[in-house]
């Protein structure tokens, strides 16, 4: 068994689209306006596990979202072969990066901001 799909909750799933594939580097899969439906997917990985970008508004995944950021908790971890080059992209492209690298002894990570509610974390795993 493996994941295929898992679901992030957006207050706007067409715009969070948008930030996903234009700051945050990932692809499309599925882009249906009409029914407000957004699916992407890694450039890394075309092929894997994709991300449903869950329209939240108005039921409990909104608090969920909200409680999730203001304790700063990264609601999904993404794997790099460099956080600091991918950070400097992102920077480049617009995204909220916390400010703090934090390396323990499994690599390298930090958290930021998805743009649409959310806190994300990247982490670099040593090879």
């Amino acid at each position: 068994m493996k994941v295929s799909l898992v679901s992030i909750p957006v207050q706007n799933p067409i715009k969070a689209h948008e930030i996903y594939t234009s700051q945050l580097g990932f692809v499309s899969k599925e882009l249906d306006p009409d029914a407000n439906l957004a699916i992407v997917v890694s450039r890394d990985d075309p092929d894997g596990t994709a991300i449903l970008l869950e329209p939240c508004q108005g039921n409990f995944a909104e608090s969920y979202q909200k409680s999730a950021f203001e304790a700063n908790l990264p609601i999904m971890v993404l794997e790099v072969k460099n956080v600091k080059s991918e950070f400097k992209r992102m920077e480049v492209a617009g995204v909220k990066l916390r400010p703090e690298l934090d390396k323990p002894k499994w690599g390298i990570q930090n958290v930021f901001e998805d743009g649409c509610g959310n806190l994300l974390m990247i982490e670099e795993t040593p090879t």
